[in-house]
């Protein structure tokens, strides 16, 4: 008789799963009635903080981002809390010195986060370095990532092979972490794929390994029972009414998949309905930031050129503002060359936007005539070193005239950023002196500094 291992479920509905269905709109007012229901059906951990969730609360939501996670600790005392943290990225889009990063880590286990899930849009692990050393000085977990990128339809071909996963698998665990996850953040790995991968990682880990993959493809639901299969400790799934299209799989129907196996997560069904129905009662507040272009669950234009749906609308909105939205096929065919240029870099933020932009620009005024600021810091290594070489005639381009020099360098991003924490305070003098507030404007000084005006009832302060 197979010995029992009960599967780990990560519940990402208050996280992922309105990032990825409605624009991360879902406000705290809208979870506190199910929270305590949450609490009591026994996830091994619930992402309610982190990705995007920071940003859209202080721009769009005026809500204190640091609050949410006080607030829903209170309600759900039982469940580890998990964030999503870009690395050195943090929860911008940038890199920030290494100050910065770790008292936001501080600031963060402080107000309730236990598990750190660590990526870096590169996979570049010198990124990992500051927040790793953070994470453990605050005693709390470290989830380090890997984001999956392929080059072909299935894993394999020149970069993304087993191997290059393996390898870096065992860096992240060597560097301390006390968990690893596979980061599928287009839903582009494939059932065979995920067997065979999650079965390679085991084989060489000694930590958990969890499966972390959306259903925009399709595959979703079917990856993570193959992964299952090949012993995967974890995998994250949403609440039916916010999983499915560029969401994550359901639980429900895995949990009676699983259910009197020997991986049977042991989560009651019957505690579900409630929430299920609670949710379906709001969604009419936030459809109007969902994707209604089309009926299917499925997006198949990811199984055919990868490109996540989320970078897909970026590229509309562009192409539309440059009245050339007839070309976008044209953008379609760019892109795989733009990424190759430099160095195959998985499409997740930020680097999704980062090549799709240069390539509207391709297309619309030629090969590399207009180049961003934000392709010229990544061809100097701001962003950190790619998975594969740059094309050096594209990067000689790029970098002609380069505010920071012409010579690209191979250091860890950060070790050329000067501090940053001293001088958010400088400018915020006057305003607040809490590191809360202090970190949001370091994080986003321009709509971070709204915000905080709003916060304050202030209007006219002259800042540093």
């Amino acid at each position: 008789m197979q010995e029992k291992k009960p599967l780990k479920i990560t519940d990402l509905t208050l996280r992922d799963g309105h990032q990825s269905l409605f624009a991360t709109r879902m406000t705290t007012e809208d979870m506190l009635p199910i929270a305590e229901k949450m609490n009591s059906i026994g996830f091994y951990s619930m992402e309610v903080w982190g990705g995007a969730t920071f940003d859209v609360m202080t721009r769009f939501l005026n809500e204190d981002p640091w609050d949410r996670v006080r607030i829903l600790k209170q309600k759900m005392p039982d469940t580890k809390f998990q964030m999503l943290l870009r690395g050195q990225n943090l929860v911008g889009y940038r890199n920030y010195a290494d100050d910065v990063v770790e008292a936001f880590v501080e600031k963060a286990a402080r107000v309730g986060i236990d598990i750190f899930r660590v990526f870096d849009a590169l996979n570049d692990e010198r990124n990992f370095i500051a927040s790793f050393k953070a994470i453990k000085k605050c005693g709390k977990h470290i989830q380090g990532s890997v984001s999956y990128a392929l080059t072909e339809k299935r894993l394999g071909g020149p970069i993304f092979t087993i191997d290059y996963y393996v390898k870096k698998a065992r860096i992240i665990e060597d560097m301390g972490a006390d968990s690893f996850c596979i980061k599928d953040m287009a839903g582009i790995i494939s059932p065979y794929d995920a067997y065979e991968l999650v079965a390679a990682v085991k084989s060489k880990l000694k930590i958990p390994v969890h499966l972390h993959t959306h259903y925009t493809s399709g595959m979703g639901s079917m990856a993570c029972l193959k992964a299952i299969e090949a012993g995967v400790d974890g995998i994250d799934t949403c609440i039916a009414p916010f999983a499915l299209r560029s969401s994550h799989s359901a639980v429900e129907p895995i949990l009676v998949t699983l259910q009197d196996s020997p991986r049977d997560p042991g989560l009651d069904l019957r505690k579900f309905p409630d929430i299920n129905d609670y949710l379906e009662s709001i969604v009419s507040k936030y459809t109007q930031f969902s994707d209604t272009t089309k009926f299917s669950v499925i997006d198949i234009g990811v199984l055919m050129h990868q490109i996540p749906g989320g970078m897909i609308s970026n590229l509309v909105s562009q192409l539309k503002q440059a009245k050339a939205l007839h070309r976008i096929h044209e953008v379609y065919e760019e892109i795989p060359r733009t990424r190759a240029d430099m160095g195959y870099p998985p499409l997740v933020t930020p680097t999704s936007q980062i090549v799709g932009v240069q390539s509207v620009l391709n297309v619309i005024a030629g090969r590399y005539k207009m180049i961003t600021k934000e392709v010229k810091d990544y061809f100097y290594g701001l962003y950190g070193r790619p998975p594969a070489p740059v094309d050096p005639e594209v990067r000689k381009k790029a970098l002609k005239g380069y505010e920071r020099g012409e010579t690209p360098i191979d250091i860890r991003p950060a070790d050329v950023l000067q501090p940053e924490m001293e001088k958010a305070r400088e400018a915020l003098k006057g305003i607040s002196d809490r590191m809360g507030d202090v970190l949001i404007y370091a994080l986003y000084p321009v709509t971070g500094l709204e915000f905080l005006k709003k916060k304050y009832n202030v209007s006219d302060v002259i800042t540093a």
